[in-house]
């Protein structure tokens, strides 16, 4: 009697262990189904429902009916690379969205992108950006290729050695520009006010970037010019800080001339001299309308110091960042030109096949909203230099000489 009930439990333990394992298993299948789901689910964001009505007016069949007349009658048919048409329509997919910043980038060019933001690379000196569908040089770096070329901030690159920009990708602009020390580009601007394009020739060499020089000026005004941010660039800043003490100074003048950003939380680490615990930097505002803000750090040891900042169209990003907190909680006063206006965060998601998306997901305003991307800071006190006159060329410095007249009625 005892046995043939063992029997029986031992029977419908079996059953439920099976029923155990059988439910495990869909469960574990349907779970990896949907994490495996195709990409139009995806993007769709449904399975197995209806689409919303932004993708039914969007008929994906007339993609596949290019496609299928390209195999038909295309008269090379031997030489299609179906690989290379499929990077086409997704790099043209990106580039539909009109921002300069947002790129796909094949297997070859992601990991030349991933090699140049590691480390050294010979190139011309120069931080290009795109304004007005336009590639632009934003700023030459001090003592580099490019300024000693005689290239300028706002100069439109309109050929790269035999290649036109109409239609060039940012960073497939920065590819063609750089390349091996010691080896040369050719490069055809327009400069505003110019009637003709010029050709520069550059001679690439490693880039090495002074990150902060200081000059002690009479009438107790100390100069700090900042030319990059740098990963380093917060501890030089602070040696300059030091330096600015020691002199026994009582007034700065921050120079944000060409410089052209960096990172954002050396930015932070900067306005932080000067603004409050707490106070916002920059405000970063995502696409839903959400917001991140970062807000100083509170060294705050500048704070009553009288201060100008000089910034001009090669003033960008992070230099904008720092600008705009310092305008907007201090009300100081902004001496130069109207900035670059590159105001916006990139991220990089690593696709299959080592391809990589480089895509823009918020735009930075100024702590009281003032937006930059697109648009730049307009100087408080506007100076336009003759075509000439350019730091360091043996002409009067114009922007600062009227940085010192500002400064020195504070």
């Amino acid at each position: 009697m005892f046995a043939v009930q063992w029997r029986k439990y031992t029977k419908a333990a079996v059953i439920v262990a099976s029923v155990f394992v059988l439910g495990a298993s869909f469960s574990l299948g349907a779970w990896y189904g949907y994490a495996n789901r195709p990409a139009v689910e995806k993007v769709l964001k449904v399975t197995g429902q209806k689409p919303p009505q932004e993708f039914e007016a969007t008929d994906f069949n007339l993609f596949w009916e290019v496609w299928s007349q390209l195999e038909d009658k295309f008269v090379d048919n031997d030489k299609i690379d179906r690989k290379q048409m499929v990077y086409g329509a997704i790099a043209g997919l990106a580039r539909s969205l009109k921002d300069p910043y947002t790129e796909f980038l094949p297997p070859a060019e992601s990991k030349q992108f991933q090699e140049d933001i590691k480390g050294a690379f010979g190139g011309i000196g120069a931080e290009i950006g795109i304004r007005k569908n336009v590639i632009t040089v934003i700023a030459p770096l001090k003592g580099n290729p490019a300024e000693k070329a005689g290239i300028k901030a706002g100069d439109k690159i309109l050929k790269i050695d035999d290649t036109t920009t109409n239609d060039l990708a940012l960073d497939e602009a920065v590819r063609l520009i750089r390349g091996e020390p010691g080896t040369k580009v050719r490069l055809a601007v327009f400069r505003d006010g110019a009637d003709r394009t010029q050709e520069y020739t550059v001679i690439r060499d490693i880039i090495k970037i002074q990150i902060v020089s200081t000059e002690k000026l009479p009438d107790g005004i100390f100069v700090i010019k900042l030319n990059h941010f740098t990963e380093n660039a917060a501890f030089e800043f602070r040696k300059a800080v030091q330096e600015f003490f020691d002199s026994g100074s009582k007034k700065i003048i921050l120079d944000l001339r060409n410089n052209p950003g960096g990172f954002l939380t050396v930015a932070v680490d900067i306005g932080s001299w000067w603004v409050p615990a707490g106070e916002a930097i920059v405000r970063e505002r995502y696409g839903d309308g959400k917001e991140d803000v970062y807000r100083s750090s509170g060294y705050n040891v500048l704070g009553a110091v009288p201060t100008v900042l000089l910034v001009n169209e090669g003033s960008a990003s992070a230099s904008e960042i720092v600008a705009g907190a310092l305008r907007d909680h201090r009300n100081i006063t902004l001496v130069g030109a109207k900035t670059f206006g590159k105001g916006s965060v990139q991220e990089v998601v690593q696709l299959p096949q080592q391809a990589s998306l480089k895509v823009t997901i918020a735009k930075w305003l100024t702590p009281k909203g003032t937006e930059i991307d697109g648009k730049g800071l307009e100087p408080d006190v506007a100076v336009i230099p003759p075509e000439s006159a350019q730091e360091g060329d043996g002409i009067k410095d114009l922007m600062l000489e009227k940085a010192l007249e500002v400064i020195k009625n504070q």
